[in-house]
This record gives C-alpha cells, structure tokens and sequence, in this order.
C-alpha cells in the first residue's frame, strides 16, 4: 500500500476519537499511582492498544456504513465513502490492526487482554446488531466506556471503585444521548435514511433522558466524593470541592447542545472548546492537589 492509502486509512481510525482511550489513565489517577513509573509505562501501552483497536473498529464500521455514510452532510466526506480508499485495503488494514492490537494486549497482562477481546466483541456487535435497536444503542456505546475504564485498573492490577463505574457509564450516556439529538436535528427528514434508530428517538425524549442521566451524574459523583469509601481511600473530604467543576463542565455542554447545535462530535468539542477545556485542565489539577499533596 501505498504511503496515501496509509494516510486514508490512518483517517479512518478517526484519531480526534483517541481522546475517549484516556480513561484508560482513570484507575492509574485515582488509585493514586501516576508516579509509579511500570504502571504509568503499562497504562500508556495499554492507551496505544486502546487507540489502535478501536481505530480499527472505526475502520471497519465505515466499511459497513458507507452507504448511510453517503448520505450525511459531513461522513460522506470521509474516505471510504467519498471512494477515495478501496474497501479491500481497508479491510486488510482493520484485520491488521485487530490482531496485532489484541496480541499485545495478551501479551502485556491476560485479564487486559480479554477485556480488549470483550470491548472489540462489544464493538462488533454494536456495529452489526445493537445500533439498530433503541436504547440498547446509547447503552452499548456506554458500556464500552465502562470497558475502557476497567482495562486501565486491569493492566496496573488495582481494584477499581464501584463509583467510578457508576459515573462513567452515566456520563458516557449523557455524551452518546446528546449525539443522537444531534444527528437528528443536523438531518431532519433525513434523518432515518442515515441511520433508521433514529426514527425511534425525537428531541423530546432525548431532552427528557438527557435530563435524568444528568442529574444522575451529578449525584453519583457528589456521592463518590463523600463518601466513607472515598474519604479513608484518600484521607481527605475535599474531593467535594470539586463538584463546581462537574457540574460546570455538564451545563457548558448542556449549553453547547442546545445554544450552539453541537454535540455531534464530543471529542471535538472537548479540545475546541476553551472555557470547557480550562474546566477540565482546573478539575484535573485539583483533584491532584487533594490526593497527591
């Protein structure tokens, strides 16, 4: 292949998409090991494994999506829908990197291992099955953050906290939710040619269980901070402190959904949006001043 087939196929992996992989670092942060150099050096590796599989998973979704793809304003731009990459080198370079992403794994520690094989499974069947059945659809995509979070506790061998799980499927829910409202709203009457689960939703009820999974968010994490778990854990009850940061950062993408029209892209709004940006970098350093110092 070609130097631009690899340039394409490198597009199809959808890296702005990576960002999601970095809660592969949540246990590593939390269980309060960042400066343990082997965990630290098996997280990264477990990130890159992260990227390339799921890469590879984008890969073959807009194999199979690109007649749906032809259809939407912006996908139709993307190389296998647009013909600029042949369906055989793309399906040779999704196999590719499936097999040497889950080799690695396997190699680096069994149990990531077969969490990798699990999210890859999960992410097949959501491609093939799930994404056609309602709320199931939304609920796939937030289990694979689920997945993406224990393999990072999985690969440094530390148990991971049961809020941590809570938060991160329900926050994962509120982005999958606020991307569906999107779609629908960007492709109005078109909606259902390009992805016919669509047909299934309207603005209001997305509207209704963005609401609950929000508020749900909110109190989890509030609970988590609190709790007896969390405060002997790190010896201190000032993870409350960060609650502003939370609830901030869910009302500015409240605010960019519903004021701005986005959200069809979470990862994009996540490193084009300033004030959103600064409230993570904020979140992160405060949560590292409590649990660190």
């Amino acid at each position: 292949m070609t130097n631009q087939t690899w340039f394409l196929i490198f597009r199809t992996m959808r890296p702005r998409q990576w960002t999601k992989n970095l809660l592969v670092f949540a246990a590593l942060i939390f269980s309060q090991n960042l400066f343990n150099t082997t965990m630290l050096r098996d997280s990264t590796i477990a990130f890159v494994i992260f990227c390339l599989l799921s890469g590879s998973v984008y890969t073959l979704n807009d194999l199979l999506d690109i007649k749906q793809d032809r259809l939407h304003p912006k996908k139709s731009k993307r190389p296998l829908a647009s013909g600029k990459l042949k369906p055989a080198s793309a399906i040779i370079a999704g196999l590719l990197l499936v097999t040497l992403s889950l080799a690695n794994a396997f190699w680096l520690n069994t149990n990531f291992g077969l969490i990798a094989l699990s999210y890859f499974i999960l992410q097949i069947a959501y491609s093939t099955v799930l994404k056609h059945i309602v709320i199931l659809d939304v609920l796939a995509v937030s289990v694979g953050f689920v997945l993406r979070a224990i393999a990072g506790a999985e690969v440094i061998d530390v148990p991971i906290s049961s809020w941590l799980l809570v938060c991160t499927i329900l926050l994962a829910l509120f982005l999958s939710l606020g991307k569906r409202r999107h779609e629908i709203l960007l492709l109005e009457d078109n909606a259902v040619n390009h992805r016919k689960i669509l047909y299934e939703y309207s603005p209001a009820l997305l509207d209704q269980m963005i609401s609950v999974v929000t508020a749900s968010t909110v109190v989890a994490y509030a609970l988590y901070t609190m709790s007896v778990e969390t405060i002997t854990k790190f010896q201190t009850d000032n993870l409350k402190y960060t609650i502003p940061f939370v609830l901030y950062g869910i009302f500015r993408y409240l605010y960019l959904i519903h004021q701005k029209s986005e959200g069809g892209s979470p990862e994009k709004i996540l490193l084009n949006d300033k004030p959103l940006l600064i409230n993570i970098i904020l979140y992160l350093t405060t949560v590292w001043l409590f649990t660190y110092s």
